[in-house]
């Protein structure tokens, strides 16, 4: 269903992977990644919210600085995910987000995000300044931008037992946000990741669910 093409950003063209329904689209997606690049997992991703019904595209964001990155779920990729996620930015993480959003609204016109691990932190930015509604999944640097006034709705899931999200930074997520979603789970870091130790279906369904949901009640 997925293939990869280019898209054209004001950090210069990267790859992305897109995704379409077989049907008119419903609305479009973008798929923010997690450290780990645009591997299978964030494909997968992207194929399931097109199955679905939904126009899809998962930008590359490091390819600003090192192209074609797919990385183990190690601790050699961790590392190697760090690095590149602090050279690219969440300024140019930002900037990518929005051509993704704009090259999907030639044809669709209401546009979404999700975005899991530094993703999440990116889809949060994309609803706070983008103006996109998003899908944050244990973004772990998420409170610099929690006084910030939200464009558009914006619903967090986070695993409780995520030693890097204690249940203090989620509180602070309801405390600054009080008219948006904060659902958690009994699960850890990257329980929507099935390529992952820390993958937890049962909670990975329902989070998707509730997503599918705040995608049909913002984007229909």
């Amino acid at each position: 269903m997925g293939h990869w093409t280019t898209l054209d950003t004001p950090c210069g063209r990267i790859a992305a992977w897109r995704a379409d329904p077989d049907g008119p689209p419903r609305g479009a997606v973008v798929v923010v990644q997690e450290i780990f690049g645009v591997n299978a997992h964030i494909r997968s991703v992207a194929e399931g919210y097109a199955l679905e019904g939904y126009a899809v595209l998962a930008p590359a964001y490091f390819d600003v600085v090192e192209p074609g990155v797919e990385l183990a779920y190690d601790a050699a990729g961790v590392e190697r995910g760090r690095a590149l996620r602090t050279a690219v930015g969440l300024e140019r993480a930002n900037d990518i987000t929005r051509a993704a959003a704009d090259a999907l609204a030639t044809s669709h016109h209401l546009v979404g995000t999700v975005g899991y691990c530094w993703g999440g932190t990116v889809a949060l930015l994309a609803a706070m300044r983008l103006g996109l509604p998003s899908v944050s999944y244990y973004g772990a640097r998420n409170l610099p931008f929690l006084d910030e006034t939200p464009r558009a709705p914006v619903m967090f899931h986070f695993g409780e037992q995520d030693a890097s999200i204690p249940p203090d930074m989620v509180q602070a997520h309801r405390d600054a946000l009080p008219g948006m979603e904060v659902f958690t789970y009994p699960a850890g870091h990257g329980f929507n990741c099935d390529l992952r130790a820390g993958y937890e279906p049962s909670s990975a369904r329902l989070a998707r669910e509730r997503t599918l949901d705040f995608f049909t009640r913002n984007l229909a």
